[in-house]
């Protein structure tokens, strides 16, 4: 998947020294709750169609903090931005 970003967004996440597999990661933040957006690629829309998983993974300790994965637009809705949920 593919990090993408958003009219909301306004933070970029740096990534961890020494994470070459990392990229900046752009998110919103209300101090509160971070939220970031992610584009399947068109093979891995075709796995999921069929089934497959979908993994979250992330650099932490022992234990991971409360996180979602959702397919909704996580903002207040308003007409011209509810098609923005399938993008």
């Amino acid at each position: 998947m593919k990090p993408i970003d958003f009219a909301e967004a306004n933070r970029t996440l740096m990534p961890p020294s020494g994470m070459n597999n990392c990229k900046e990661l752009r998110v919103f933040t209300d101090g509160n709750e971070c939220i970031s957006k992610w584009k399947p690629t068109f093979k891995e829309r075709i796995a999921i169609l069929f089934g497959a998983s979908v993994w979250m993974g992330m650099k932490s300790g022992g234990t991971q903090p409360p996180v979602f994965l959702n397919v909704e637009y996580p903002f207040i809705q308003s007409d011209e931005t509810n098609a923005e949920s399938y993008e």
